[in-house]
Formats: structure tokens, sequence, C-alpha cells
């Protein structure tokens, strides 16, 4: 990662009332080295200009799909049947005849992902039988890409099961090897019908190549909270507290008041993470519960413009509006919690440091408002996004 320095004149750190003064922030090293009244220029350092503008931390993205993703192509009406499978094998029929390669898409969606603010992003890659490891190598093509735009993680996704297709564990490895950096799992009940079997591919992987774990469980009710569970016995057996994220995590929103509270504790006592892409045909999870009890929480993307569905444009500050909008809320305070989801939220998750203060990281977001709140309402396009102390993209565009 190439650091740099840089002064930001005018911004407002986090405002919350019209009467925040700017300040100017000086980045040294890739990192924020002092925040206050008209600094100093050091000789040589650019200056950026933020117009009074509200300052956040950069956006992250904790949960995407870059391999699947039409943005930028012809709109593509809806062809797939109802649930899950029929989602599945909807992609499967159509990815091959895209416009572009995968890279391709990665590449134009992560940038366009990054042009709206967001320099962390994690990014699942389907592997299976039909791809092989396709769309993973796609993935990893657009994170060289933006190598210095943005921090890009990625997931080995077995979308399609890791039982019911052999073969699908030893891809797995493959992409491990190839350079995956966490191993995905998929509905281990509901879908692959074998929650233990299933595990012990996903987390026996995950202890033999040292990495992360991030598994997508839709399962609602008993059947959900049965596999978090799980999931949060095998992070006791193998010592993986802070390393396994339960993405979507239905179950939590679909289980009584007090099976809820016992879920989410759990969560807690193993540090496990939870992602949640704000989903509109889902009830919300309980976020000030999840916040409440400590479990890192973090906001995405999800597929965008793709053969799952029409929604989703790459701007994590549309995402943070429709988590408020899903949720109900009005007051300043909740609707800026969803923003704390979308940035240093989801840096939890992903394990990055983040933040507004001395010594944070210099990944930063400069985007027109009077207030946090109010920037989340008119989602305007960002004045500039700095990336490790880089301006890497300015009024919306990449530079």
């Amino acid at each position: 990662m190439v650091t740099g320095d840089l002064l930001i004149r005018s911004v407002r750190p986090w405002p919350n009332s019209l009467d925040t003064p700017a300040v100017d922030v000086l980045c040294t090293d890739g990192k924020v080295a002092s925040i206050g009244a008209d600094l100093d220029a050091p000789p040589g350092v650019p200056v950026a200009d933020g117009r009074g503008g509200v300052l956040l931390p950069s956006f992250t993205d904790a949960h995407a799909h870059l391999d699947s993703t039409r943005l930028g192509l012809p709109f593509r009406p809806h062809s797939a049947g109802s649930g899950l499978a029929e989602l599945i094998e909807n992609d499967r029929r159509n990815w091959r005849t895209a416009e572009r390669s995968v890279a391709e898409r990665a590449t134009h969606t992560l940038g366009v992902t990054i042009a709206a603010g967001a320099t962390i992003v994690r990014s699942h890659a389907q592997v299976d039988v039909d791809s092989g490891l396709e769309k993973l190598e796609g993935v990893l093509a657009a994170r060289e890409a933006h190598a210095d735009r943005a921090s890009v993680e990625v997931v080995a996704f077995p979308q399609c099961g890791i039982l019911r297709e052999k073969g699908t564990a030893e891809l797995l490895e493959a992409a491990l090897r190839a350079g995956a950096d966490l191993v995905g799992g998929l509905d281990p009940a509901g879908y692959d019908r074998d929650p233990v079997r299933h595990l012990d591919v996903v987390f026996g992987l995950a202890e033999k190549h040292q990495r992360g774990v991030d598994v997508h469980l839709h399962d609602a009710g008993s059947l959900g909270a049965f596999q978090i569970e799980l999931i949060c016995e095998r992070v006791a057996a193998l010592d993986m507290r802070g390393k396994v994220t339960v993405s979507h995590a239905f179950a939590l929103s679909s289980v009584d008041a007090e099976r809820q509270r016992e879920l989410v504790e759990l969560l807690a006592e193993h540090d496990v993470a939870v992602t949640t892409v704000a989903p509109g045909a889902r009830e919300p999870l309980p976020l000030r519960q999840l916040r409440w009890a400590g479990v890192r929480l973090g906001l995405g993307q999800d597929g965008m413009r793709d053969y799952w569905s029409p929604y989703g444009n790459g701007d994590m500050l549309d995402r943070a509006w429709q988590l408020a909008y899903r949720d109900g809320f009005r007051q300043d305070a909740l609707v800026e919690m969803c923003v704390d989801i979308a940035t240093r939220g989801g840096a939890s998750v992903v394990g990055l440091p983040h933040g507004l203060t001395e010594g944070s990281p210099a990944d930063l977001v400069v985007v027109p408002g009077d207030t946090v709140t109010a920037a989340v309402m008119d989602r305007a396009p960002r004045t500039l996004v700095v990336h490790a102390g880089r301006v890497v993209a300015a009024d919306g565009e990449l530079v």
C-alpha cells in the first residue's frame, strides 16, 4: 500500500449540529497527524479543499459480491424464479453471457464503490465446479487494479454449497492457495442439509490455512439459531474469537425476544461478527441490541445489479440510508448509528483500525451536508475520498 501526506482544508468532523466549526486535517505517512484550525501545510504536501463538508471515516462495504455485478452494463430484466436455489441457478445459467468479463465487471464496480467513499471492502467470490476459480481470479484482478485506492479482502465463497457437488471442498482449498483471505460457507443446514459436515470443511480449511471464516446464514428461526450455536462452538474449540463472521443472520430477527437475547450474548461472548445488507424482504436485525452487547456489526451492498437482483449501486452512503429507513429510524442519533455501522463498524468486522482521531489511518471521506444525518438524506457526490493519506476520488470520480 502506498501511503501519502495530505492537508485537507475546511472540513467538519462528524457534525451533529449546524454550528460545528470547520477545521483542517493533516495526514502524514498515511495517518491522521493533527486536527485543528488553520494548520500550516508542510513544504511539498498537497492541499485538498473539503469545502466545509462533513468529514467521516471512509465507508466499509463489509459484504459485497463483486464477481456477479452488472453495474455499468445494459439493464437486464430479472429472470430468476423464487427461492434461494432458483437464484443460484439463474446466476449459473447466465453469468458467462455477460457483455464483459468477471475481472472487467468487478474492477468497474469496485471503482464505483471507491468513488462513492468506500476504501475498505470485503467481497465474496463464488467458487464451484461450474466456474472453478474464474470468478475468484476476476475479483483478485479487481483488487490488484485498485490496490492503491482501497483495502480489499476476498472470501472464497461456496455459493452452490459444499456437499452438493463433489470437488467443491478441494476448489475452496485451491482458492485459499490462490489468494483468498477467508473461507466462506452457505446455509450449512438449509441448503447443504448437513451442518456438521459443512462446518467441518469450512473450519477445517480455516484451521489448516490460518484464515478467517465468513458464513452466509439465510436460515431463519430455530434452524438458523441452531447453526449460530454450532458456529460459536467451533470458534471456541479452535480459539477463533475475532476471526469469524455470520453474514445476514436472519435468525436473529425471526426468533422470540428471549431467544434473540441468548443468541446476541453468545455472539458477543465468542466475538463473532455480524454483517447485514439491510434487506427489504426480511425483518431488520436488532441493531441496538447487537451494539449494546459489543458485537462487531458491519453493513454491505451484497450483489449489485446482478442475476440475483436489480438493486445495488455501489454507494455505501445510500446503503446507510437504506439501513436507517428499513429500521424506521428518525432521530439523528439513530441515523448516525447506521453511518457508524457503515464506516467504523464494517472496519471492525474486517479487523482494521478506523476513525477520526489523531493516529487513525487516513482513510476518510468528505460529503457535502449540514450534519451527518443531512448528508445521509441528501447523499450528494463525495467531495473527497482519501485512502492512506492520498486523494483517490474527488467529486464522485476516481483520480
